[in-house]
């Protein structure tokens, strides 16, 4: 897997805050500077795991520390040259060429001298973030950045590790350089899109089989299962890294197993993971016909899709695509609705909602290369759940849908 970090648009986003370098430390972050795996130890999303120092200075190469264990992996699928490495819990390490009839010891501590491991070598108990920290200090006193003003990821720092990273990086001057590590994610490169593309399609073919499936007395654990079988048999030689599904059916949008009626809601929220890339597509189907209230809800929502999506042009403040759609739907009779985001960004997150939101207090505009997941939904128990989601690629001429399913109210 390719790095997707473009280091130009770094470059500019650095400049324009003031930036000389700036350190990422989420392993969705690492991946997508690196193009390698984060490892294991990022599993407790804690900081020092992992880290990507990136210079303001297009000309002057990153630095990346990963564990031990992952380091081999790293040179094969990284561009990276500057590769530091701290140890995790894990025993592990490379004996190529080792004599099988031969003394194990004796090779081992060979292998271990000529590392540079002596026998005070310890483990931790999971990582070693100040062996991170230290690694960075010296990267940026190697490329004349000790004094610099360093970004740092703080959405991927706790509280209680800060201090730390502020002493091990004296003298330099660190700031909250999150924005910007979320503006170049935000930004997708055409390898990523291809792989968003690819989920969403898949997931389109297992809503459709959810589709095929829904009939009387069908159970949402049924449809679930039907959503399970339709993306493992469709997804040929993609990278399938995992799925999701919020399926509901019937007047609770909100869980139980409850078993289709004539003139239930069938509620379908799901996305498929490609590359560690999540789409994220919502359809509403109701099993006979729907009641005028389900129908008038429905409407509602979509004169506030097709509104805002028209919204979705590049310049145009996503706050601004919150207030069309908001008021499309109000204009419809219900003036109470209230929704807090009508979307976000999609990529290799923990969840399968990213920044940006398209929300009222947000200060982002629409721009090329985003990808968003637009939506308007409403989970009305006693009634329902009702979603209209596309996934929305932003190009130069505006909004494009990757998605092929028609996103009326459909009566099966």
């Amino acid at each position: 897997m390719s790095a997707h970090l473009d280091r130009k648009h770094a470059q500019a986003l650095m400049q324009a805050a003031g930036l000389d370098a700036l350190i990422v430390l989420s392993p969705e972050g690492f991946r997508h500077a690196t193009g390698a795996a984060p490892g294991v130890a990022t599993m407790w999303r804690q900081a020092g795991a992992v880290a990507v120092l990136v210079p303001a200075d297009a000309g002057k190469g990153e630095c990346a520390v990963v564990s031990d264990l992952f380091a081999a992996g790293f040179r094969r699928d990284s561009h990276i040259a500057d590769l530091r490495t701290s140890p995790i819990w894990v025993e592990a390490g490379v004996a190529a060429g080792l004599d099988p009839d031969g003394d194990a010891a004796a090779q081992m501590q060979a292998i271990w001298r000529a590392e540079g491991r002596g026998a005070d070598f310890r483990r931790p108990a999971t990582f070693d973030a100040q062996a991170t920290w230290r690694h960075l200090h010296d990267a940026l006193a190697e490329r004349g950045l000790s004094q610099g003003r360093v970004g740092v990821e703080m959405a991927a720092i706790a509280a209680i590790d800060w201090s730390g990273l502020q002493a091990a990086l004296a003298p330099a001057q660190l700031l909250d350089g999150t924005r910007v590590a979320r503006e170049l994610r935000a930004i997708k490169s055409p390898a990523e899109i291809g792989f968003l593309r690819q989920a969403v399609t898949l997931a389109e073919q297992g809503i459709a089989a959810v589709r095929d499936a829904v009939a009387a007395d069908a159970a949402r654990s049924d449809l679930a299962v039907v959503w399970q079988r339709a993306i493992a048999s469709g997804k040929g030689d993609m990278a399938l890294t995992g799925d999701w599904e919020y399926i509901s059916v019937g007047p609770d949008p909100w869980g139980g197993d409850a078993r289709a009626r004539p003139g239930d809601l069938i509620k379908v929220d799901v996305g498929c993971l490609v590359a560690g890339y999540t789409s994220d597509t919502g359809r509403t189907f109701v099993l006979g016909q729907p009641a005028p209230v389900a129908r008038q809800i429905h409407d509602a929502l979509m004169a506030g899709f097709e509104a805002g999506l028209a919204r979705l042009t590049p310049g145009t403040p996503l706050s601004e695509v919150h207030r069309t759609t908001t008021e499309a739907i109000r204009a419809r009779g219900f003036f109470g609705y209230a929704r807090g985001h009508f979307g976000h960004g999609l990529g290799t997150g923990p969840g399968s909602e990213e920044w940006p939101f398209i929300c009222a207090d947000t200060d982002v505009c629409v721009t090329p290369g985003m990808v968003l997941a637009f939506e308007c939904p409403w989970y009305i128990t006693g009634l329902g759940g009702f979603i209209i989601e596309d996934q929305i690629e932003i190009t130069a001429d505006g909004p494009v849908s990757m998605n092929r399913l028609p996103r009326g109210l459909i009566a099966l």
